[in-house]
């Protein structure tokens, strides 16, 4: 049974706990914020036994074995860091860190303590998205990836009313590009690898981050496009177009529909919805690779988190979006 501390004491955090009871081999043991009051009534609205608010006793407890991170984007890699070095196998909330060279410091942590650690990126890892991978072959030689996601952030009106939350704080390492564009980039990079060329524009707010963008990955035989939003909603599936038909993906985030479309006009329906919590499927997978004593996810491997996070990095170098994390 992996025993599980989580810090984060938000509603990324509750929706874990709900996946993770609909998951097996673990157990919800701990939870750290930064207050006592506050991981204290957290952990007593689930039943959880014991609470940190010290990062270095709960990376030095023998009450855990491995730790759910879902704190500000730009705490991932010391936070993962101090754990991964303790010996504590770490599920980290995507983006994985605010830069490749945070992520390079976190993986090599985790070769140091013997341990695993794995990005949370839920869309790899559901079933739909299994399938499309299995039946990717099917439309032909891939010519071009086409992924979306536009969803208005309800922090947007406060943040246009004057009132700037983390979520549009370079401070934090946020912005569209890491909350929303990640989701669009991490499957590219799972099935196609590392582009040659990538090219990106976005419109700045004057926060400093990215409220919108666009992204234009070039590869030997095929061209991505990647567009992600957090000032206004997008209805636009993606597709993924190869020359004997295409694969329709609902919504690139959480894909329940996928269907091949050949160019003889016949469809093959190859969806497979969730038939639980989408979150359980990742957490199901980082304790099944712990359990299995493998070092990494063979999905949600290091080589994708670190792909993922070169090409965000090269397109904030581009829209000239950097974080004092960069510095």
């Amino acid at each position: 049974m992996i025993r599980f501390g989580m810090i984060g004491t938000n509603f990324i955090t509750e929706r874990f706990i709900d996946a993770a009871r609909q998951a097996e081999g673990l157990e919800l043991a701990a939870v750290y914020s930064r207050t006592e009051g506050r991981a204290r009534e957290f952990a007593d609205r689930y039943g959880i036994e014991l609470t940190f608010t010290d990062l270095d006793e709960m990376a030095a407890s023998d009450r855990i074995d491995a730790v759910y991170i879902a704190s500000p984007n730009s705490l991932h890699a010391e936070q993962s860091i101090l754990l991964l070095k303790s010996g504590k196998h770490v599920l980290c909330e995507k983006p994985m860190a605010s830069n490749a060279r945070e992520v390079r410091d976190m993986f090599a942590a985790a070769e140091e303590g013997g341990a695993v650690l794995m990005e949370a990126v839920k869309t790899t890892l559901l079933p739909s998205f299994a399938l499309l991978r299995q039946n990717l072959h099917k439309i032909g030689p891939i010519r071009r990836y086409f992924a979306n996601y536009g969803q208005y952030s309800s922090r947007y009106d406060a943040y246009k009313e004057g009132m700037v939350l983390n979520a549009f704080r370079p401070e934090f390492s946020n912005g569209a590009l890491m909350d929303l564009g990640l989701y669009c980039i991490y499957p590219m990079v799972l099935l196609f690898g590392r582009p040659e060329e990538v090219k990106a524009t976005a419109y700045m707010l004057e926060s400093g981050v990215d409220g919108e963008g666009s992204l234009l990955a070039r590869y030997a035989d095929m061209d991505a496009v990647v567009m992600f939003s957090k000032i206004t909603d997008s209805l636009v599936p993606s597709e993924i177009q190869g020359e004997l038909g295409s694969i329709l993906i609902d919504k690139i985030s959480e894909p329940g529909s996928v269907q091949i479309r050949y160019r003889d006009g016949s469809i093959e329906d190859i969806s497979e919805p969730a038939g639980k919590p989408v979150m359980s499927y990742e957490i199901q997978e980082f304790v099944d690779v712990v359990r299995s004593g493998a070092s990494e996810s063979s999905v949600n491997s290091r080589d994708c988190s670190l792909a993922a996070a070169e090409v965000m990095e090269e397109a904030r170098r581009q829209f000239g979006l950097l974080y004092p994390a960069d510095l």
